[in-house]
């Protein structure tokens, strides 16, 4: 049985969670392995983390609500789009992206949950797709997420601008393979996320 926005990775977990988060990390591998790289900044704040490798914006968007809307966070926290650049799940356009992420919002607004949309982390290159040059479509789609976060008073998260070289790229002491955080990394991301919350 294809469970293809895979409910089944935090359906544990999710039926364990007994207080209510302060936030949810809603990603993919660099989610993922931000709460496998350093539980404890999860466990210390009251966060959890909701990531699932490989994911695009329309796996999420169908697992929004069982993996954040029922928990009711005070916060979620959306790093999302680089796997649809990627064309994890096939072809896609920028705008359809935003659009994924912007349904994201409206779900977490009508469920008295602020979403908070985080920045692309900076890439020039992806290891399981060579063909594609993502650098300039992940500045091009942080620009229309910001655009939009300010258009509707919604928190942005800027992590690219922190991060990025002058190539558009996540360098090596960040990350070996240009996309996946190291710890160190992690831990500027960090630094960021807790001043802006």
């Amino acid at each position: 049985s294809q469970d293809w926005a895979k409910f089944s990775r935090y359906d544990k977990s999710n039926s364990e969670v007994v207080e209510r988060p302060v936030a949810v990390f809603m990603g993919d591998s660099i989610t993922d392995g931000w709460a496998a790289s350093d539980p404890d900044f999860f466990t210390e704040n009251n966060f959890l983390g909701r990531g699932i490798s490989g994911q695009t914006t329309s796996h999420m968007l169908i697992r929004f609500r069982r993996d954040v809307v029922d928990h009711a966070p005070k916060y979620v926290l959306i790093l999302a789009g680089t796997n649809d650049i990627a064309k994890n799940n096939g072809d896609i356009s920028l705008e359809n992206i935003l659009g994924n992420i912007i349904s994201m919002c409206e779900i977490a607004k009508a469920n008295k949950i602020k979403p908070v949309i985080c920045s692309v982390l900076p890439a020039d290159r992806y290891g399981w797709r060579p063909g594609i040059k993502p650098a300039k479509d992940i500045v091009r789609l942080n620009e229309m997420l910001k655009e939009y976060a300010e258009d509707e008073r919604i928190m942005y998260i800027d992590y690219y601008s922190v991060l990025a070289d002058e190539n558009g790229a996540l360098p090596a002491e960040h990350a070996a393979d240009g996309v996946h955080p190291n710890l160190s990394c992690y831990k500027i991301m960090e630094q960021i996320v807790l001043k802006a919350l």
